[in-house]
């Protein structure tokens, strides 16, 4: 679908074109959270490419369409996708239960501890995403890449953290290799700590 038009009258945002007959939704990993089997992904164009109206065009036609999973990251755009996101979310008036949103932690800035996975960088990190989305949590928090340096404890423990603090639902990995996963699942479970729930 088309959602790529410079300007976009109060008509239009009220006629989103109807592209997919019927949704389907399915849960996520062994979770009871349900996500759309199509998602709308924030990576490359929003925050970047395409204007902050835009964005909004193309999130209200996925959300109208029953799309209910959007997905961004802290280094999109260097942080305008998050941004611009959020920002579509608040003028949309969308429900928080509603939706679901993910964001992934990696790559946040030029400085020492701005990247990686250390717990330093994984709060941080998801703490300038929610205040960047205007969220008090995401549903879902992913480590971007595996991070050699930091210990598989130590990244666990921060997810487990962030969860426990109420700043998201779940975790999961993007980009992990199945020997990688298969060791956070292990330290999570000999830990009693919450493991990752999927792969991106």
């Amino acid at each position: 679908f088309d959602c790529i038009t410079p300007r976009i009258s109060a008509m239009e945002l009220n006629a989103s074109p109807k592209i997919i007959e019927k949704m389907e939704y399915r849960y996520l990993g062994s979770s009871g959270l349900k996500v759309s089997v199509l998602s709308l992904g924030g990576w490359v164009t929003f925050g970047g490419q395409v204007s902050p109206e835009v964005t909004l065009r193309c999130m209200q036609i996925a959300f109208d369409n029953g799309i209910n999973y959007f997905d961004t990251a802290e280094v999109y755009a260097g942080g305008k996708s998050e941004i611009d996101m959020g920002n579509a979310i608040k003028k949309l008036g969308w429900k928080r239960s509603d939706y679901v949103i993910s964001t992934k932690i990696f790559w946040g800035g030029k400085g020492p501890n701005d990247r990686g996975l250390s717990r330093k960088h994984i709060v941080e990190g998801l703490n300038a995403s929610l205040k960047r989305l205007g969220l008090d949590y995401v549903d879902i928090v992913y480590a971007h890449r595996p991070d050699p340096d930091t210990p598989m404890q130590e990244i666990v423990r921060a997810f487990d953290f962030l969860i426990n603090q109420g700043k998201a639902f779940y975790w999961g990995t993007s980009e992990w290799s199945a020997q990688l996963i298969t060791e956070a699942i292990g330290t999570a479970n000999q830990l009693g700590l919450i493991p990752p729930l999927a792969e991106q």
